[in-house]
């Protein structure tokens, strides 16, 4: 496994992009709100985003004691904003069970509200330089084409891949956390889904899916492509923009453009359940406070 771990980490030292969450003065809340901010939504909006979210909530507890409205404003078209919910929960829970400190134990980690098997190797791997096995979408691919070779990896995280990324990930706690980092951006700026620069892949010499011809996606058919246009989640984003753009509570009558009728009244009740929106005694729309 060396012979793969060894030109991707070497790769990385002169290849990866210098975001704020990497470096050496971001703190483990720093990295944990990162690694949230993350999760399906890409490096150019999240920045902007963090950065903002980071100055105005550089600690666990600041964020803890922000109005729910506030934490959804700041949050703005990132996507998902459930999952700012759970990081003001997460920072609420960090506050009431570890003094405000984010904890480098991954099962510590994993206890906290909103917080997985990823994010919690991710935060021990980036944050606190130990060994932790990180496994994302660009790992998986990287595993994959270059061990495997195949294409793309199974829609569903496998046991075998589980058991490849343990035997791939170096025992020691620098070279481990590197190995993460280097094989996850290998993934984001090389060996990419759609097109992938297999031309100044580091490891291109080794791949197994190179070796192999390049064979196609084998899981094609059972991929599904994820529509955006007049889907709930459309809806729900214009509704979320209204609310959180409106000096005080919406009519509903202001939020028919958002959808058609019965698509928009089960979204706005989709997002009262999440704890996205409420109403007031009048029956309009605010954000929760």
């Amino acid at each position: 496994m060396e012979a793969l771990v060894e030109p991707v980490t070497a790769w990385y030292g002169h290849a990866a992009r210098d975001l704020p969450w990497r470096r050496p003065d971001c703190t483990p809340w720093g990295v944990l709100v990162s690694e949230v901010m993350l999760q399906q939504t890409p490096v150019v909006r999240v920045e902007p985003v963090w950065r903002e979210w980071t100055a105005r909530w550089p600690r666990p507890a600041d964020l803890a004691a922000a109005p729910t409205s506030d934490v959804l404003r700041a949050w703005g078209r990132l996507g998902y904003p459930r999952r700012a919910l759970r990081l003001a929960d997460c920072a609420r829970a960090l506050v009431e069970r570890h003094d405000g400190r984010v904890p480098a134990d991954e099962e510590q980690l994993r206890a906290l509200p909103g917080v997985g098997e990823y994010t919690a190797a991710a935060v021990r791997a980036f944050a606190f330089g130990r060994r932790s096995v990180v496994v994302d979408t660009n790992v998986r691919r990287v595993q994959a084409r270059a061990v495997t070779g195949v294409a793309l990896p199974a829609p569903s995280y496998t046991a075998a891949e589980r058991a490849l990324a343990v035997s791939l990930t170096p025992s020691g706690d620098a070279d481990a956390a590197r190995w993460a980092a280097a094989s996850m951006e290998l993934g984001a700026l090389v060996c990419t889904a759609r097109v992938p620069r297999c031309g100044v892949c580091p490891v291109r010499d080794r791949c197994a899916w190179r070796a192999a011809g390049f064979p196609p996606d084998e899981h094609a058919a059972r991929r599904r492509t994820q529509a955006w246009h007049g889907t709930d989640r459309q809806v729900r984003g214009r509704v979320m923009a209204a609310l959180r753009g409106a000096d005080g509570p919406v009519p509903r009558a202001l939020l028919a453009d958002a959808g058609p009728e019965a698509q928009l009244d089960r979204c706005l009740a989709g997002l009262i359940e999440d704890g996205l929106a409420e109403t007031d005694e009048a029956g309009r729309y605010l954000l929760p406070a």
